[in-house]
């Protein structure tokens, strides 16, 4: 069984009362002759032309601003790529000076494992035992076989003072390289510092100008803004006047019924200018109401007179249907009592025909010989 006092939703309920209050203020706004425009409204489409203006200059204002500051960025990032290109060139200057002032091929210890023969073609073949272009290695002479044994110590001093002052020469320079590359950092750090400053400087000049834009942006909307509120009161008063004096100088208010009558169907009236019947069309009214109710009337009489008589006729037809009903009544049962007699006398015949038949026909009844003796001959 279904529930027919279920409550409503009140979304649903909410959602509906929301839809009808929306479409009140659309057709008070639609039908409203105050406010309704005809054709165009010039002036809403100049203020949107001009906010578009104001809004694409904004932009424009916006873009500048961005392409400064990423044009800055750019120049910043080519003057620290620069930067690092000359550190990096110079540091492989001094790697490539260092390389060929203190890593010299007569300096080394062993063979340029490429080339194993080169030393031996540089240097010409020794001449005494103590050719100083001949090692152990070379088997020109072995131990005990030294001739200047008195020159080592000194040729040993002198090349410790020679490999002390080349340690020392190595650590001057370094310290040199080392003062040198914190100098190029700190000057780096401060470039990288001034241009921050710059950057933050630029930034906040070019914030400044947004900021002085957005609000000139801002008033002049505000001003545009005021002066079309300032106009539309403006028009909302002439309005009012008009309509004021339209409804003084005009046939509204004197009630006069020529003024709703209209020109193009004299029968009909103008709704907005009617003020209602005279009492003349009030009584032609009263009138054919009268009439009509004595015609509504009289239809009703007739249509009484004729319901009785069908009524009338319908009892009749009842009671000739129950006569007929009775009557075959007594004919179904005027032919079950024919049909009765008739079946009785039937059984009594096929009762004494079968008498007969038991009584006169079927006395001789065969016996189990007459059978047997049957059956022998049809073998």
């Amino acid at each position: 069984m279904f529930k027919t006092n279920v409550p409503p939703d009140p979304k649903e309920v909410a959602a509906i009362e929301a839809r009808r209050n929306r479409e009140k203020e659309r057709q008070s706004r639609v039908f409203n002759v105050r406010t309704r425009v005809m054709g165009v409204d010039v002036e809403a489409l100049n203020s949107q032309v001009e906010e578009q203006k104001l809004r694409e200059t904004t932009e424009r204002s916006k873009e500048a601003a961005y392409g400064t500051t990423q044009v800055q960025y750019d120049v910043v990032a080519q003057m620290l790529e620069k930067e690092e290109a000359e550190r990096n060139r110079r540091l492989s200057k001094k790697i490539q000076e260092f390389r060929e002032q203190k890593q010299q091929l007569k300096k080394k210890c062993e063979f340029d494992p490429w080339d194993p023969f080169r030393l031996w073609m540089k240097y010409p073949a020794p001449l005494r035992d103590n050719d100083p272009y001949c090692g152990a290695a070379s088997l020109q002479y072995f131990p005990g076989e030294n001739l200047d044994r008195a020159r080592c110590p000194r040729m040993q001093q002198e090349q410790f003072r020679y490999n002390l002052e080349r340690q020392l020469q190595e650590q001057q320079q370094a310290r040199a390289n080392e003062t040198c590359i914190d100098m190029l950092s700190d000057q780096l750090r401060l470039a990288m510092d001034i241009r921050a400053t710059q950057m933050v400087k630029l930034e906040e000049s070019c914030r400044m100008a947004m900021m002085s834009a957005t609000a000139n942006a801002n008033k002049a909307q505000a001003a545009e803004m005021a002066e079309q509120q300032r106009r539309e009161r403006q028009r909302q008063q002439e309005a009012n006047l008009m309509e004021i004096q339209s409804l003084v100088s005009s046939n509204l208010l004197s009630e006069n019924p020529q003024v709703a009558q209209n020109p193009v169907a004299p029968h009909r009236v103008l709704p907005y200018y009617w003020t209602g019947m005279t009492p003349e069309q009030r009584a032609a009214i009263r009138r054919v109401q009268e009439a009509q109710r004595r015609e509504k009337e009289a239809q009703r009489q007739a249509e009484q007179a004729l319901d009785s008589e069908w009524e009338s006729q319908a009892v009749n037809l009842a009671q000739a249907a129950m006569e007929l009903e009775e009557q075959e009544k007594e004919l179904c049962a005027e032919f079950r009592r024919g049909l009765g007699s008739f079946n009785q006398q039937l059984a009594e015949e096929q009762k004494a025909q079968q008498n007969y038949l038991n009584a006169i026909i079927y006395i001789n009844k065969p016996t189990a010989q007459y059978y047997l003796q049957y059956n022998t001959s049809s073998r």
